[in-house]
C-alpha cells in the first residue's frame, strides 16, 4: 500500500506545557496504547511514539482470525508485492511472524535475512531493511497475534531495547484483546437492524462511540475506502450496505455545500488534526437532513495524511454554543465556496518545494478533496510526456492505474495539444466491458507562462456531470498545480546541480592499490542546499604506502563545498610531498585559517603500509576509525585528537601509531553516517558496532575482505540512513580491508 496506517497522538499528548512536542518514552507510549480504539491506530501509535530506533517502513500488525490463519491488519510501508504474498500467513509456517508466534518471544531477522526472500535465499527479493523483530502478542497465554517491527539496529539488539519491545507488544495484545472481546457487545435497539451486523462488522469502525447515538466513519485515504456504521447510516438518512462502504460524499452532500465540504478537507488534509463541519445530505427518498462530522486526520511517520475517522451526528438534535453555525449561520455561495477551495489548494501546493512534493500533495490532499478515485500526472519531458511518479498513484490498486496511465496516454496528449480541458459526459463514457476504465474524467492541459509543463488525469469511479462550474473550477486548478509543478523543476534543477557540482569534487572512482580492497559511499543531505562539505580520499603515496583521508566541512552550502575542495587539494599536495599525517593536519588547519571563510573542518588522516600493516595516524575533532577484526571484534582505535582544522592554527596534532592485522578491516566515517537527532550519539555509535559485528560473524574469517564483500557492507550501513524521514547532514564513508599475506 506504500504508506498507510499511522495515528499521531491526540493534540494535548503530543505537546510539552512549554509548546514544544513531547520527548518520546517507553512509559509514555504505553499509556497511549492502552487508549487505542483500532489496530491501525496501535501500529501508528508504536510508529509515532515509541523509540526512535523503530523505524516504521516495513512494519505490520497481525491478527489470529477465526480459520486460525495470521492475517496481516494493519501495516505501513510494506511493498505492494509483500502484501500480496504474506497477507495471510500460517501460524505452522517458517515466516518470522509464525515464528515468534511459535517459539512464544522475538525473533529477530538480520539485515542478511532481510535482503532476500525469507526463508527462501533468492537475492534481491527481501525488504532490504535493516533488521526486522516479529514480536508474539499473548494475552494469559492466548495467542492474539504478531507484532513486526522494522528497527535502526545495523545487528544485535541490545537486551534494554527487546525489553522495551516485549513490553509494547504485550499492551497492544491487551488492548487488542479487549477491543474483539468488545466488538461483538450490540446494543439490543441494534441486535434488530438487519443491516446491523453488516455494517459494523469492518474491524477499523471506532468502538467507543455506540453507546453515545452518534454515527461512526472511518475513510482510508490511500485506498480511497470509505466505511460507516448502521448509526451514521441512520443519521444520514441512507440505507445501510451489506459491507458497511459508505456512499461517495458527491453522491449525498448537498449540492450547494460540497464545495464548503471539499473546501475543509482540504485544509484539514493539507494539516493534519482535528477538525468540525456542517453540512446537508440529501436523504434516500427525498428531503435532507443537517448533520456534523467531527473527525480526525490521522498522519503517517512521514506526516503524510492516511486515514479519517470521527462521528457523524443530527445538527438539528446537537447544537453546541462551540458550533452553532452548523445549524445557524447562512450557506456560503457555491461561488464562494469554490473559491476557498482552490484557496485551501493553492495553500497545500504552495507549500511544495520538489516535484515528488507535489506529487505528494496531490495524492493526499488533492485527490481526496475532489473525491477523486486516481490521479494520473505526467510532465512534459524532451517534448514526451512521461508519468511523474508512481507515488501519485497509491493504494493497492496502482498497477492497475499504472495500466489506465498507459491507456490515456493519447487522450492526455490530445489535450495537452489543444491546450484545453477534456471531460467524460454521462452515457457517453462507454466502459465496453474493462472494468478499469473509469465511470467520470477530466483531462487537464498543465501550461504555465505560455508553456506547456505537463498534463493530469482526474478518474471518478461513478458518473458525474460536469457543470460549467465545475469545470471552470477544474481548468483553475490545472492553473495552479502548472505554476507549482514548474516552481518545483526549477528547485529539483538547480538541486540537481548543486549536488552533482558535490560528486564531482569527490573521487570518481577508489584507485586500486595492492595489497588492499576499498568501498566508499556518498550520500547528500535531503535538507537545505543539499549539499556540503563532507569528503573522502584514497592516496598513493611515493613511498608506497597507502594515505587514507576523510573529512567534514562545517555548514551545508555551496561555500562549505568550495572550502571542502580546496582542503582536498591541500592535504593531497601535503600527503604526497611526504609529510606525516600530524604535520599534514598542522599544515591543512593553517591553509584553512588564511583562507576568507569562518568555516571550520574535522578530518582523519592515516597512512597504512601495507607490506607490514603499520599505521601513522592524525585526527582533527574527527569520529575515531573504527577496526574490524579477524575474530569478528568491531572497535574504534584509540586516537588522541586535536581541534577541528582553522580553529587554532598554530596547535599541533599528536601522531599516533598502530598495526592493521592482515584480514581485518578499517572503516572511516562522518558523522552524519550515524548522528540521529532522536537518539544519543554515543548510543548510535555502539549500535553500529554491533551492526559491524553481526556483519563480520556472518560473513566468515576471511571473507569480508574481497570487494563485493565490502561493496556489500557499506550498502549495509548506509541503508538505515536512506531510509529516515530526513537526512539533515550528508555521509561519507571509507572502508579500506588490508588482505591476509599469502603463505
Amino acid at each position: 500500500m506504500g504508506y498507510e496506517d499511522s495515528v499521531p497522538p491526540s493534540e494535548d499528548e503530543s505537546r510539552t506545557p512549554s509548546g514544544g512536542p513531547a520527548p518520546r518514552s517507553a512509559m509514555r507510549c504505553v499509556r497511549l496504547l492502552l487508549g487505542c480504539t483500532s489496530a491501525a491506530e496501535l501500529l501508528g501509535t508504536v510508529l509515532a511514539e515509541g523509540p526512535g530506533w523503530i523505524t516504521g517502513e516495513g512494519s505490520a500488525l497481525y491478527l489470529l482470525d477465526s480459520a486460525g490463519m495470521l492475517r496481516l491488519t494493519a501495516s505501513h510501508g510494506l511493498p505492494a508485492w509483500a502484501h500480496e504474498r504474506y497477507s495471510t500467513v500460517d501460524p505452522k509456517s517458517d515466516l518470522p511472524a509464525a515464528m515468534a508466534l511459535k517459539l512464544g518471544r522475538p525473533y529477530l531477522l538480520s539485515p542478511e535475512h532481510t535482503s532476500v526472500d525469507y526463508p527462501n535465499r533468492n537475492a534481491g527479493m527481501g525488504t532490504g531493511m535493516v533488521a526486522v523483530v516479529t514480536l508474539p502478542m499473548a494475552v494469559d497465554g492466548m495467542p492474539v497475534g504478531v507484532l513486526a517491527l522494522a528497527l535502526a539496529h545495523r545487528g544485535t539488539v541490545p537486551r534494554r531495547d527487546l525489553d522495551v519491545l516485549e513490553t509494547i507488544a504485550e499492551a497492544c495484545g491487551h488492548r487488542l484483546h479487549h477491543l474483539l472481546d468488545h466488538s461483538d457487545v450490540r446494543p439490543p435497539r441494534e441486535a434488530a437492524a438487519p443491516e446491523s451486523d453488516a455494517a459494523l462488522a469492518h474491524p477499523l469502525l471506532s468502538l467507543a462511540v455506540r453507546a453515545a447515538g452518534h454515527g461512526a466513519f472511518e475513510r482510508d485515504l490511500v485506498t480511497g475506502e470509505s466505511y460507516w456504521d448502521a448509526a451514521a447510516f441512520r443519521v444520514a438518512g441512507r440505507p445501510a450496505t451489506p459491507d458497511g462502504s459508505a456512499p461517495e460524499l458527491e453522491r449525498i452532500v448537498h449540492p450547494e455545500d460540497l464545495p464548503d465540504v471539499q473546501a475543509a478537507l482540504a485544509e484539514a488534509l493539507a494539516s493534519g488534526g482535528h477538525y468540525r463541519i456542517g453540512y446537508r445530505v440529501l436523504r434516500h427518498g427525498g428531503g435532507v437532513a443537517r448533520v456534523e462530522e467531527s473527525g480526525e486526520v490521522m498522519l503517517d511517520v512521514h506526516g503524510r495524511p492516511v486515514r479519517i475517522a470521527g462521528l457523524l451526528s443530527d445538527a438539528n438534535r446537537r447544537r453546541t454554543p462551540e458550533f452553532p453555525e452548523a445549524a445557524e449561520a447562512p450557506e456560503a455561495s457555491a461561488a464562494g465556496a469554490r473559491t476557498a477551495l482552490l484557496l485551501s489548494l493553492t495553500r497545500a501546493l504552495s507549500r511544495a518545494v520538489t516535484v515528488r512534493d507535489v506529487t505528494a500533495t496531490v495524492t493526499d490532499v488533492v485527490r481526496p478533496a475532489f473525491g477523486a478515485a486516481g490521479i494520473v500526472l505526467d510532465l512534459v519531458d524532451e517534448g514526451r510526456l512521461l508519468p511523474v511518479s508512481h507515488t501519485v498513484y497509491g493504494g493497492p490498486r496502482r498497477a492497475e492505474l499504472t495500466r489506465l496511465a498507459d491507456l490515456s496516454e493519447g487522450m492526455m496528449q490530445h489535450s495537452l495539444a489543444r491546450s484545453a480541458p477534456l471531460f467524460s459526459e454521462p452515457g457517453r463514457t462507454a466502459r465496453r466491458g474493462d472494468a478499469l476504465a473509469p465511470a467520470a474524467w477530466a483531462v487537464l492541459p498543465l501550461v504555465a507562462s505560455g508553456r506547456q509543463v505537463g498534463s493530469c488525469l482526474i478518474t471518478f469511479a461513478t458518473e458525474r456531470a460536469f457543470s460549467r462550474e465545475d469545470r471552470t473550477l477544474y481548468s483553475a486548478f490545472a492553473g495552479i498545480l502548472a505554476q507549482s509543478l514548474e516552481r518545483a523543476r526549477l528547485y529539483d534543477t538547480h538541486h540537481h546541480r548543486a549536488s552533482e557540482l558535490q560528486r564531482a569534487m569527490l573521487p570518481r572512482t577508489l584507485p586500486r592499490l595492492p595489497g588492499v580492497a576499498s568501498a566508499a559511499r556518498y550520500l547528500p543531505s535531503t535538507e537545505g542546499m543539499q549539499i556540503g562539505g563532507d569528503w573522502y580520499d584514497l592516496l598513493r603515496l611515493p613511498d608506497g604506502r597507502i594515505g587514507l583521508v576523510i573529512g567534514d566541512v562545517q555548514g551545508h552550502n555551496a561555500e562549505a563545498t568550495a572550502v571542502m575542495g580546496q582542503l582536498r587539494s591541500g592535504l593531497r599536495a601535503y600527503a604526497t610531498d611526504g609529510h606525516d599525517p600530524a604535520a599534514t593536519l598542522a599544515r591543512t588547519s593553517r591553509l584553512l585559517a588564511e583562507l576568507d571563510t569562518e568555516l571550520f573542518a574535522t578530518c582523519l588522516y592515516l597512512t597504512l603500509d601495507p607490506a607490514d600493516g603499520s599505521l601513522t595516524a592524525a585526527r582533527a575533532g574527527h569520529p575515531a576509525p573504527v577496526r574490524i577484526t579477524v575474530d569478528a571484534a568491531a572497535v574504534e582505535l584509540d586516537l588522541p585528537g586535536g581541534p577541528p582544522l582553522g580553529v587554532d592554527p598554530g596547535q599541533p596534532y599528536p601522531l599516533a601509531v598502530d598495526r592493521l592485522e592482515g584480514g581485518e578491516t578499517l572503516l572511516v566515517y562522518t558523522d552524519g553516517l550515524v548522528e540521529d537527532r532522536e537518539e544519543d550519539y554515543d548510543e548510535s555509535v555502539q549500535r553500529m558496532l554491533g551492526g559491524l559485528e553481526l556483519w563480520a560473524r556472518q560473513a566468515g574469517p576471511g571473507r569480508i575482505g574481497p570487494e563485493p564483500a565490502l561493496e556489500r557492507l557499506a550498502d549495509l550501513l548506509t541503508l538505515n540512513v536512506t531510509e529516515r524521514r530526513s537526512r539533515p547532514d550528508d555521509v561519507a564513508l571509507l572502508l579500506l580491508h588490508r588482505m591476509s599475506p599469502v603463505p
